[in-house]
Order: structure tokens, then sequence, then C-alpha cells
């Protein structure tokens, strides 16, 4: 984990750029925009993701062939990827090649083309794509939980799309969409590696200040909160899978920290989770399960999913409310309050030891707070909180009468 302090600013068309210098012979950079699926029209159901895609197949400079192999030639890789709120394109590469990765990516983030020929055969993968996550039942009921408590809002879109909508996408549906979100003053460009601060003005002033402004026009809609529900849908699974969940905090309530680490007490990654120490190591009962938190501009999403047998389902739910009764009835002892409150410190530190990731947390913060906390300012952030304090959300958020349920059965 570094201990250099990162660096920002920003160019005359509001692009905004974050640089944390590391002794590596590794460069991670990406641009991060804050335009996702939550932003399309109901026509546009997909075309964040479709555009994500598309970029890659031409702009008026290569063709697609000449995009994959301009960091491969050099040992380097280039990806990216859409959420619901964030479109991202980044690159890794050796020290020596940042301007090729910069002037790649504001070529295909700006320049691309979207050849016909290319649109269409692109369907036809994101389609695959679509039918892949329907063969995977966790994927599936993720995204059609949040259908239903995002009922008729955008936060409820599958980011994929459906191939009706993609049938109708072309290159003037793509650049109007573009034009409508990827505006420069909604975008971070973020650097982590090896690079002289100079060099990085310079190669920034090139390439990224010559893009014109384009100020950001809308305001996004906050969803309102929708009935609580209780769906069942037959599958032809070999598990029964479940989902609950309910509303939480938004990006800028001052609770999301303390909900960060009940909701990792609960069900988080460690195998010494509640969850997991309940149903799976005391009754066998499942291999997967866990709990997440979606955190949104302006609101947020708490849930737990498990896979088990159709006629251990009933009684795994009562094992998942049961754990919540317990976060809701008795607040922590002060020693289950510090070893909490320590995990979560040392699964932070140990996600800061990539620097991709750094690159791509320091972007995503950069870009909604206009500053990133250190290390240790986010470690007293954890330790101010309260065992009463997370009772209280416990009994907000896990409330009996708030929680949805969505079970997917076979029979």
């Amino acid at each position: 984990m570094t201990l250099n302090e990162p660096r920002f600013f920003s160019l005359n068309n509001g692009i905004r750029v974050i640089h944390l210098p590391v002794n590596a012979d590794v460069t991670h950079c990406g641009l991060y925009i804050n335009a996702g699926s939550r932003d399309e029209l109901e026509k546009e159901h997909g075309i964040a993701h479709f555009i994500e895609h598309c970029v890659f197949k031409g702009t008026s400079h290569r063709k697609a062939f000449h995009i994959l192999t301009r960091m491969e030639d050099v040992g380097g890789e280039i990806n990216a990827y859409t959420t619901k709120e964030e479109t991202c394109l980044y690159a890794s590469f050796t020290n020596a090649h940042l301007e090729r990765a910069l002037e790649l990516l504001c070529d295909i983030a700006f320049h691309s083309v979207f050849p016909e020929k290319e649109i269409v055969k692109e369907k036809s993968v994101i389609v695959d794509e679509i039918n892949s996550y329907k063969d995977s039942p966790s994927d599936e009921i993720n995204d059609r939980f949040e259908e239903l408590m995002y009922a008729n809002h955008s936060l409820g879109h599958d980011i994929l799309g459906t191939p009706k909508h993609l049938k109708s996408f072309d290159a003037k549906a793509m650049r109007g969409f573009m034009a409508r979100t990827w505006n420069t003053n909604e975008m971070v460009f973020s650097v982590v590696g090896n690079v002289k601060a100079s060099t990085l003005q310079r190669l920034c002033e090139k390439y990224l200040a010559q893009i014109p402004t384009n100020t950001r026009e809308f305001q996004r809609q906050a969803p309102k909160l929708n009935p609580v529900f209780q769906e069942k849908r037959k599958r032809r699974n070999h598990q029964a899978h479940l989902m609950m969940g309910a509303p939480a905090f938004g990006v800028r309530d001052e609770r999301r920290s303390a909900m960060i680490l009940l909701n990792n007490l609960l069900g988080g990654p460690g195998m010494s989770s509640r969850l997991n120490l309940s149903i799976r190591e005391k009754y066998g009962f499942t291999y997967n399960i866990d709990s997440s938190y979606a955190i949104y501009t302006d609101t947020g999403l708490w849930s737990v999913y498990l896979g088990t047998e159709a006629d251990t389902v009933d009684r795994c739910e009562e094992l998942v409310r049961k754990e919540l009764r317990k976060l809701r009835d008795t607040p922590l002892s002060t020693l289950q309050l510090h070893k909490a409150k320590t995990q979560l410190k040392g699964q932070i530190a140990i996600a800061q030891e990539s620097n991709q990731s750094l690159m791509l947390g320091y972007a995503k913060t950069f870009l909604l707070f206009d500053k990133v906390d250190s290390f240790q300012e986010i470690c007293s952030r954890i330790d101010r909180i309260q065992a009463d304090e997370l009772q209280e959300i416990a009994r907000e958020v896990f409330a009996e009468d708030r929680i949805s349920t969505l079970l997917f059965h076979n029979s």
C-alpha cells in the first residue's frame, strides 16, 4: 500500500485528473464517466453497455483490429465495463507507454464511428451474453430482484438490455446517448503509476484538453419506494435460489460507512460472516450465501442471496431472518465491534494492494466527492462507528416489514 499522496488538477473543459505516484513497473489509467444504464431513456434500454462494446469497433483513425492490438503489441491490456451509474475505459501497461494508452482511450471514447457491419455483429455477441446470464440463476435473480425493487425506474434496467431494444440501436442512437450523458464535467481520468507530474500534465493537455466542453444538462431522478414484494418464479434449475433485500442508503448518506460495516459482518466475503457460519458451516444447507450492499447516487440496496435444495430453502430463509433479528435486538459487544472493524479495515488494506483497483476506486471517489480519503482517514471513519448506531441501522434496514423476497424454484 502506497504512502504517497494523490495529485489533482482540472482541465479547461471540466475533465478532472487524479494521479497517484507509485514506485512500480506497471502503470494503470482509466477514463471514468458518470453515465450508466440508469441514464437511459426507455427506448434506450441497454444502450450504455452496447456503447461500451462498440467503441472498440472502429474510430476515425483505427479499425477494430488496430484498437485491439495497440496495447497488446507492447504487452499491455485495455478493457472496459458498464454499471448502472458509470462507464469506464481503462488500460494497464509498462511505464513507457502512458502516451500510447491515453491517446488510444481518447480515440475510442471521442472518435468512434460505429461501423454498421460491426454493430450488427456486436448485437449477436450481446444476445449471447444475455443468454449466458439466463443460464446462471445466481446472476439472473439479482437482475430480476432489482427490476422489481426499482419498478418503473431506470435503476431497474438490466445493464445488458433486451434483444428487442438491441435491434433498434444504430450509430445515431449511440451518438445521441453519448452527447447527452458523456459530459466532460462528469469525467475523471485516473492514473496510478510511476509517472512524472509534468509528463502527465503535458499529455492530458495534448489529448484530453482538446475535447470540446460538454456540460451535463439533466439531473438524475431518485427512485420512489416501491411496495414490498414476496414473489416466486418457476425455473428449471437444480437448486432453489432465494434473494431477500430492502432499500438502504445512498452514497452521500452519513450512515453509509456503518451500513458497509454491518453488511460485512452479516454476509461479507469472509468465511466467518454470520450468515456463512450459521447456515453453511453449522447446517451445511448451502454452498453460496452472502449479503451485499449496492450503493447508488441517491439510494442503496441491501440484499442476501443463497442457493440451496428446494426442501431446505424455507429453513434457510428462517435462519437468515434469525440473524437479522439478532442484529436488530442485540447490540454488538465491545469485542465483537472491535473485531468487525479490524476485519473491514484489513480487507480494505488488502484491496488497496492492487494498483489497478486503487486507480478505479480513486476515479469513482474523486468523481463523486472531488476528493479521496487516505487509508488512515477511512480507518478513522470506521473507528468512530458505535454499536448503538449499527443496531439502529439494523432496526431500520432489516425490519421484517421492509424485506422483499424473490424465489426461483423448480417445483
